[in-house]
């Protein structure tokens, strides 16, 4: 059981990387899709130089290619993360195993005579990708090309074969067998694939309802930030039916995300299609922009003005770092790990009450996309968009802030929680992370984690260090604290995350030397 929970985290980190590369992309999008709209160009008439509509249009060509591609960025982003081997032969045989998973499935469409030749073939559940036509499997067939490159490179990276198939041994099986197991998925996906969107539609029934959906939908997200498990729940809101099932000028979009592209990318404002928009955006990005802005704001406020007089000053490094990264990054983990451990039931109080404000701006017909909840994303999905209702966050968002400041203030006072500037010894300071001293950091894990030998697989996802280590009973806490991390967590007996914040890559590279030594 331990051995799936771990891998079940490292696939929810694998998701990372392609998630990465969508959010800027998708800022450059909204970027220039706003101002090639009619209404910005009336209220900014610069806007209309043929020069500088050129080179928005050029942006959001560019872009597209991006998102007209995000199956093969997953499919090499799972192989690259899950991969412990030899990640590059494995982000190779995804990149080939995805293709060829597409083509089988199109032999079997034709060898089954169900594949469609006349009319809408996305009403019958397939696409055109990448020049072939075949069953709409979106985002997961990338996925699934991605999982079985990286299992096949861990398996296969030093098979040997005799002399005579000798050429074939080590590396270069890994994408031919990657590829014979693609063959085989291609064949069998098919039939299975009804199930799977029929099970996925049962749980949109849910996710979908009025109030049920943004209350379990984000309740479930902040619920699953301990495991790191958030990313696999936001990709199957995204990107399958779970998410919902939209026709939009006789397309089929799956998962909320391609279906708030279309709109907002495309179509605009001014479409008929624009009425859609609250019902994807109650997924994404607008709740958390209320968190971000106003509801880290104010717990950070609470924090500072409950700490010990000689602490305030440490305490306000470590809080306006940590709302701040939230607010530019949307990295929560910092804020939310100084009191989701010592007071668990305020954290389950603090993802509750934040369900509510979801609904509050569905029904209040707020239409603010993207995915990520920063300042930045509000501003141009917001305020940039007409018709986005974006004084509604403003409203909700200032609620929110009274709510929790006092929520917080109250509990930290009343059950006497050690948040940041309450602790029984003087605060910590993060000097090490704010001077980017990563080699005294990375000494400190290192040792803390009980030594080179009790360290096995180094990774990281945007905020913490996910480490596998031999034996538990070794760590030193009190040694680790002084890293300057922000917590510390145990997802399984021998597996360890150390959050650190938006640097963390870089002590990653840091404890990599470190070991290396």
């Amino acid at each position: 059981m331990k051995k799936y929970s771990e891998e079940i985290q490292r696939f929810g980190r694998s998701l990372l990387l392609p998630i990465g590369v969508m959010a800027p992309v998708g800022l450059l999008l909204g970027l220039s899709g706003a101002f090639t709209q009619s209404y910005m160009i009336e209220a900014l008439p610069f806007l209309g130089n043929p020069t500088i509509q050129l080179i928005f249009t050029s942006i959001r060509q560019i872009s597209d290619l991006i998102f007209g591609n995000i199956p093969i960025m997953f499919a090499m982003g799972v192989a690259y993360g899950m991969a412990k081997r030899d990640k590059g032969i494995a982000v190779f045989s995804s990149v080939m195993s995805y293709l060829i998973l597409l083509i089988s499935m199109k032999v079997w469409l034709g060898a089954t005579g169900q594949l469609i030749t006349e009319g809408n073939i996305a009403v019958g559940g397939q696409a055109v990708v990448l020049g072939i036509q075949t069953v709409n499997v979106n985002v997961l067939g990338g996925i699934i090309a991605g999982v079985v490159a990286s299992w096949a490179s861990d398996k296969f990276y030093n098979l040997q074969l005799p002399v005579a198939f000798a050429f074939f041994s080590g590396q270069k099986s890994v994408p031919l067998i990657s590829m014979v197991i693609c063959v085989a998925i291609g064949m069998i996906l098919p039939f299975f694939w009804q199930y799977f969107i029929a099970f996925c539609s049962s749980l949109s029934g849910l996710l979908l309802h009025k109030i049920l959906g943004p209350v379990l939908s984000g309740f479930v997200n902040r619920m699953m930030i301990p495991f790191g498990l958030h990313h696999v729940w936001n990709a199957m809101l995204r990107f399958t039916e779970a998410g919902g099932t939209y026709m939009i000028n006789g397309q089929t979009y799956i998962g909320y995300l391609d279906a708030m592209n279309e709109i907002l990318f495309n179509l605009g404002p001014d479409s008929e299609y624009w009425s859609l928009m609250p019902e994807l955006t109650r997924f994404g990005a607008q709740n958390q922009m209320v968190r971000t802005m106003f509801i880290f704001p104010a717990i950070g406020l609470a924090m500072y003005h409950t700490s010990y007089a000689e602490n305030k000053a440490l305490a306000k490094s470590l809080i306006v770092t940590s709302v701040l990264t939230a607010a530019l990054g949307n990295v929560t983990e910092p804020l939310e790990f100084t009191f989701l451990f010592i007071a668990p039931g305020l954290y389950v109080l603090y993802a509750l009450l934040g369900t509510i404000g979801s609904l509050a701006l569905y029904f209040m017909g707020t239409a603010v996309g993207y995915i990520r909840g920063t300042v930045f994303d509000f501003l141009i999905f917001g305020v940039m968009y007409k018709n986005s209702n974006w004084i509604n966050i403003v409203i909700v968002g200032v609620i929110s802030f009274v709510v929790y400041y006092f929520l917080f203030k109250w509990w930290i006072v009343k059950f006497d929680v050690k948040t940041p500037g309450r602790e029984d010894e003087p605060s910590a300071d993060n000097i090490l992370i704010r001077e980017k001293r990563y080699d005294e950091i990375a000494k400190i894990v290192v040792e803390g984690l009980g030594g080179p030998a009790n360290i096995g697989t180094v990774d990281n996802c945007i905020t913490r260090l996910r480490i596998d280590i031999n034996d538990n009973k070794k760590i030193d806490k009190d040694l680790l604290k002084k890293s300057g991390c922000a917590g510390i967590f145990f997802p399984t007996t021998k597996h360890i995350h150390i959050v650190f914040g938006p640097l963390v890559e870089f002590i990653r590279n840091a404890v990599d030397d470190e070991l290396r030594r």
